[in-house]
């Protein structure tokens, strides 16, 4: 008679499948970045058309300005390496590549069609180096979506899913929707977007997970090992 075949502990999933292809993870998830500042810094330099300036509203005057929360603002480029490197074949690291850089596009093309910024804060930046050195860097264009946040919410649903695939903790899950809303949460505590600007980019970065995930990454069984003796 067959053994009993229990699940493969997540944790031991995890740890097989972040070496598969790792050469096309890590060149192509920096190309990614780097062809996506490139556009994103020249359209920021170089808008067509006169800026916008984006309307404040009673969540951004509740939300107050915490500089504290830079490390959860710029953590947002660890937290978009994690969805593929949990990827297993070189289908899904594409599929994957294609939503995320049709997400990018989209919000690239609504910064060329309609440039927009964040009001001008009252505040004085030389006080918080870090801050300071976002503003003199990234400015305060590009605004509307918030592609910090819809690259944040994609690869925050893709993480859930995956990690419910491997069979992962409640804690874990738990963990991943946290970090995705203080990474939310800080582009409006850094003053780098305004709440229309976070609620654009949760839709457009939900929609394009949503879709992109029902499409290309249906929820598969756990592996299984022979139960112990």
């Amino acid at each position: 008679m067959n053994e009993p075949r229990q699940p493969t502990l997540w944790y031991r999933q995890v740890a097989a499948v972040i070496p598969r292809h790792m050469l096309l993870k890590s060149t192509g998830t920096m190309l990614f970045i780097a062809v996506f500042f490139g556009a994103y810094f020249f359209l920021l330099k170089h808008p067509v058309r006169a800026v916008t300036v984006m309307p404040l509203t009673l969540l951004d005057r509740l939300v107050s300005f915490e500089p504290l929360t830079m490390p959860l603002y710029v953590s947002l480029w660890v937290y978009v390496s994690l969805p593929p490197a949990l990827l297993a074949t070189p289908q899904e690291l594409f599929a994957y590549a294609k939503a995320m850089a049709g997400t990018c596009l989209l919000g690239l093309l609504i910064f060329y069609l309609w440039p927009t910024a964040v009001p001008v804060a009252d505040i004085d930046w030389t006080r918080y180096p870090g801050v300071d050195f976002l503003k003199n860097l990234d400015a305060s264009g590009n605004a509307f979506p918030s592609l910090h946040v819809a690259t944040a919410i994609f690869s925050g649903l893709w993480l859930r899913v995956l990690l419910r695939r491997f069979g992962a903790p409640r804690w874990l899950r738990l963990l991943n929707g946290l970090w995705c809303a203080g990474i939310v949460y800080s582009t409006l505590a850094t003053r780098q977007h305004v709440a229309v600007d976070v609620a654009a980019g949760l839709v457009l970065g939900g929609l394009a997970a949503a879709l992109s995930l029902r499409h290309h990454l249906p929820l598969k069984s756990q592996p299984t090992r022979p139960a112990p003796r």
